[in-house]
């Protein structure tokens, strides 16, 4: 008798693990391609979804913030002088927060174009340049502060030589985490526990456990890819960029590959009224990818 339950528990738990992984054919449709919207700009990157669905995303050399509007499938301005965002994420409020890296500087800017500087440095140091974050259950902020030294910075000197993946509290305290060759893109989970956050110059990724608020296990190596941004789907499968999409599994295995006609795919996220669709930013255009799956949270 022991034995037969056994065997049930082990053949539950194999099935309760095959379904946590999707086969990509199950995820895309054959045949779609990613859909150009526009190509009026310089360089593309931080797309993040609304509430709504909407994307909103960076054209940071013209220091611009636009959205795509999923009903219509056009591209609006949102915000003129953005302190060169980069990488955003919304809130819980529904509220934009970017990494402006003008000054170095994180910033809160509300639907009706309110803005708020949440973080001027760290330890009393101005950051390098904050690239990318992501936000979690507590309204803490992951953010990777890499640098790259813009042309339009004034008068800039570096006063913190590493290059850092950080913390802020909701109370507004940063914590210093951990050092990287070169980080960049970040994306969290909070359904499977999970941080990743790209070290793009030593070309890996990297996982982390989240363990509480501002908490992270021993960092793991996740795959032989930097990537520049990332999302995640529902089903925890990572999407990571730079030649085009690169798809991954949740053990690390790539899946599949979504080709962009584009020098470089910097960042990707879902969107649309159903969290559906994934919305690409590369070089000069955004591009849209109905897809099977929706967004993870």
């Amino acid at each position: 008798m022991k034995k037969i339950l056994k065997t049930g528990w082990v053949g539950l738990v194999l099935v309760l693990l095959s379904c946590q992984s999707v086969n990509s054919s199950k995820m895309f449709y054959d045949g779609v391609k990613p859909e150009k919207v526009s190509d009026k700009f310089s360089f593309t990157e931080g797309p993040a979804s609304d509430k709504n669905g909407n994307v909103y995303f960076t054209d940071q050399p013209n220091d611009k913030i636009y959205y795509w509007d999923w009903k219509t499938n056009k591209i609006v301005e949102f915000l003129d002088k953005t302190g060169r965002a980069n990488g955003t994420y919304f809130d819980k409020e529904d509220n934009l927060i970017t990494c402006s890296d003008d000054h170095g500087e994180i910033w809160k800017i509300s639907k009706d174009k309110k803005v708020e500087v949440l973080s001027k440095g760290f330890e009393g140091k101005r950051l390098n340049g904050p690239n990318d974050l992501w936000i979690d259950s507590f309204g803490g902020i992951y953010f990777t502060d890499p640098l790259y030294e813009r042309d339009y910075w004034v008068n800039f000197k570096q006063e913190i030589p590493q290059k850092n993946l950080y913390y802020r509290n909701k109370e507004g305290e940063i914590s210093k985490l951990e050092t990287f060759t070169q980080p960049n893109g970040i994306i969290g989970s909070e359904k499977f526990k999970k941080l990743y956050v790209s070290d793009i110059d030593a070309g890996k990724t990297y996982v982390y456990d989240i363990l509480g608020e501002g908490k992270l296990s021993e960092k793991k190596l996740f795959c032989e890819m930097g990537s520049d941004g990332m999302t995640l789907d529902k089903f925890g499968n990572l999407y990571l960029t730079g030649n085009g999409v690169s798809v991954f599994n949740r053990k690390g295995k790539k899946i599949y590959q979504i080709p962009i006609p584009e020098k470089w795919t910097s960042n990707v996220t879902f969107g649309g009224e159903n969290g559906n669709i994934l919305f690409i930013t590369a070089s000069e255009s955004v591009y849209v990818l109905p897809t099977k799956v929706k967004g993870g949270k």
